[in-house]
C-alpha cells in the first residue's frame, strides 16, 4: 500500500514537472526524509490552513488574506481580504475569538500588503508595525523638489512605516518622504549641492526618478521585516529594490513626536540598499538594442520582488537576507522566479565586514545562461550568496506575490503565488516537498485544475513551522483530511450555470483577489 501510494504521489508531481494545461491540486511530493518536519500555513479567501507534511488539515482560523503566525497561536492579519489595501488589522486567538483590532482612522493613510509584530525592547512590549500609503499633495511635491511639470497634479502617495501600541497609539512612523534628494532645484533644501549628483545620496530616494514621476502608489512597497538583534527594518518595493533603515535607533521611548522626528532626520536614512543602483546613479539602467528585439537588464537585480525577510538567528544564512524575485522587468526573453540570499556585509574582496556596504561597491559577476533560454549574459552582484531558480522556468514563475523562508534544516520553503505553488528545495536545488492549493474563488475547491488565469487559486504567501514552533505546545494537532475532503467548499454562487467547471477548456475568468492589478 505505501509503495502505490508513493507510485500515485510520484505520477502527480510529474503533471506539475513542465508545461501542461491539466494536473492535479494539494500533495504532489514528499520526501520524508529531507523535507523539514512541521506544519504549513497559508491564507486564501478569508481563511486560514495549518497543513501536516502528508497535507492534511490540523487546524484553521477564520481569516486569511496574509496571516502571520504569532508564538501564542494567534494569527494576526488584515481586516479585508485583498492584501492590495485595508482598513486596519484584526488577531484572532486559537479558537477564533478576535482578540485586538486597529483601524487607521486618518484620512491620508492607507494600509496595504504587509505588518509585523515586535517586541519593542524600548517599551518592553510588543508593538505592530505596517506599511501605509501616505498621501502626498502637490505643493508639498514641488516644494520638496519635485518637477511640477510631472507630478500628477492630484498630488502622490509615498510609503510610510508606522508602529502602533496594544492601545492604538501612533508610536513611531517613518516615511520616503521625509528622505528625498533633487538635483532640480537649487532653492530647495533638499538640493544636492553645488559639484554633487544623486549618487552622493545612496541614503536618500530621487523624488525625480527618471521615468517615474511622483503618482498615487509610487513606490509600491509590499513586505516588511524585523531585525531583532540589530533593531533594524527592511521594506521592499515591487519596483527591484529593498532598503534598510534603523528602527529601534530612531525610536524615543515615551515620545511619539520625537520618535517621528528623529526617523525623519537625517538617522533615518537609508543603511543600506540593493536591487538597481541606477536609481541612485551608481548603477546601469536597463536598455532596449539597437535593433530592439534585444534588451540589457543592466545592473538591475531585482524585478517585481514581492519579499524579503532577515534569516532568523540560528539558522544557516543567519543575518543574511532572503527575497523572493518575482523575475518581472529584467528584460530576459524566458523570465523566471528566483530566490536570492543576499548578505549585505561583503566587499569587493567577498569578505564579511560586519556592516553594510554598498552593493556597487562590492562589484558584479558576469553570469551566463543556457542557450535553450535565450536569455543574455546578466551582471549579478557578488553580494547574492546563493539563488533558486527551476531550470525550466515554466515550473517556477510568479509574475505577482510569493515569499521565501529559509528553514532549521537549510532547505528554503517557497510559495509561487500565482499557481498557489509551494514547494521546497535543498541547498542545491532539489525538491523535497510539493503542493499545490485547492482553494479557489469561482470553482470552490478542486482537486483537479485545468487550464485558467493566473491567480485562481493564487495564494499570497506560505511558510513552514517547525513542530516545536511555541504556538504548538498542548495544542490537538490531529489530522482532520485533505482540504478537498474534509473542508469542500462549493463554487461561487454568481458565476453563471455551466461555468463552474474548472477542467472545461476556454476559462476567460480569473479567480485573482480583487484588486489585485493593485498588488503587483
Amino acid at each position: 500500500m505505501k509503495y502505490k501510494l508513493l507510485l500515485l504521489i510520484l505520477i502527480a508531481n510529474s503533471a506539475f514537472a513542465y508545461e501542461r494545461l491539466q494536473g492535479p491540486t494539494e500533495l504532489l511530493f514528499c520526501d520524508t526524509n529531507q523535507a523539514q518536519p512541521g506544519y504549513t500555513l497559508f491564507g486564501v479567501g478569508n481563511r486560514t490552513y495549518l497543513l501536516d507534511l502528508q497535507g492534511r488539515v490540523v487546524h484553521t482560523w477564520p481569516v486569511g488574506t496574509n496571516p502571520h503566525l504569532l508564538e501564542n497561536g494567534n494569527v494576526l492579519d488584515a481586516s479585508k481580504d485583498d492584501p492590495s489595501g485595508f482598513q486596519g488589522f484584526k488577531e484572532v486567538d486559537w479558537d477564533g475569538r478576535t482578540v485586538w483590532e486597529y483601524t487607521e482612522k486618518r484620512a491620508d493613510y492607507a494600509p496595504h500588503h504587509d505588518w509585523v509584530r515586535i517586541f519593542n525592547k524600548k517599551l518592553h512590549a510588543p508593538t505592530t508595525l505596517y506599511i501605509a500609503n501616505k498621501s502626498i499633495s502637490y505643493d508639498d511635491a514641488v516644494a520638496a523638489g519635485g518637477d511640477p511639470k510631472k507630478v500628477s497634479m492630484d498630488g502622490g502617495q509615498m510609503d510610510a512605516i508606522v508602529e502602533v501600541d496594544m492601545q492604538g497609539n501612533v508610536i513611531w512612523e517613518w516615511c520616503f518622504f521625509d528622505h528625498v534628494v533633487q538635483d532640480l532645484d537649487a532653492t530647495k533644501p533638499n538640493y544636492v549641492g553645488a559639484g554633487k549628483t544623486i549618487a552622493d545620496y545612496p541614503g536618500r530616494i530621487n523624488i525625480n526618478m527618471p521615468g517615474k514621476p511622483l503618482r498615487r502608489d509610487w513606490l509600491h512597497c509590499n513586505t516588511l521585516d524585523y531585525n531583532a538583534t540589530s533593531g533594524h527594518l527592511v521594506i521592499n518595493t515591487v519596483q527591484g529594490e529593498l532598503y534598510v533603515i534603523d528602527h529601534d535607533g530612531t525610536f524615543v521611548a515615551g515620545d511619539p513626536k520625537g520618535s517621528i522626528a528623529k526617523a525623519a532626520s537625517v538617522a533615518g536614512d537609508f543603511l543600506y540598499r540593493f536591487g538597481d543602483p541606477a536609481r541612485y546613479g551608481q548603477g546601469e539602467p536597463p536598455k532596449i538594442l539597437e535593433n530592439w528585439d534585444n534588451a540589457t537588464t543592466g545592473d538591475k537585480q531585482m524585478g517585481g520582488s514581492h519579499h524579503v525577510s532577515w534569516i532568523p538567528p540560528g539558522l544557516p544564512g543567519a543575518g543574511h537576507l532572503l527575497v523572493f524575485n518575482n523575475g518581472q522587468y529584467l528584460y530576459q526573453r524566458t523570465p523566471g522566479s528566483s530566490i536570492l540570499e543576499i548578505n549585505p556585509c561583503l566587499d569587493a574582496d567577498g569578505h564579511d565586514t560586519g556592516k553594510y556596504v554598498n552593493p556597487p561597491v562590492a562589484g558584479y559577476r558576469r553570469e551566463t545562461y543556457d542557450k535553450d533560454t535565450h536569455n543574455a549574459p546578466r551582471e549579478i552582484s557578488t553580494q547574492i550568496v546563493w539563488s533558486y531558480r527551476s531550470q525550466n522556468s515554466h515550473g517556477f514563475f510568479s509574475h505577482i506575490g510569493g515569499s521565501a523562508q529559509r528553514l532549521p534544516n537549510g532547505n528554503t520553503f517557497i510559495c509561487s503565488d500565482t499557481e498557489g505553488h509551494f514547494f521546497e528545495v535543498t541547498t542545491d536545488g532539489k525538491l523535497v516537498w510539493e503542493y499545490i492549493n485547492p482553494v479557489t474563488r469561482d470553482f470552490g475547491t478542486v482537486k483537479v485544475l485545468s487550464d485558467a488565469l493566473p491567480m485562481v487559486n493564487s495564494a499570497f504567501r506560505a511558510f513552514r513551522f517547525a513542530p516545536d514552533f511555541p504556538a504548538f505546545k498542548d495544542r490537538d494537532l490531529k489530522p482532520l483530511g485533505t482540504i478537498t475532503d474534509a473542508f469542500a467548499q462549493a463554487p461561487h454562487p454568481k458565476r453563471p450555470p455551466g461555468d463552474n467547471d474548472p477542467n472545461r477548456g476556454g476559462n476567460r475568468r480569473g479567480g485573482g483577489r480583487g484588486g489585485n492589478q493593485g498588488q503587483q
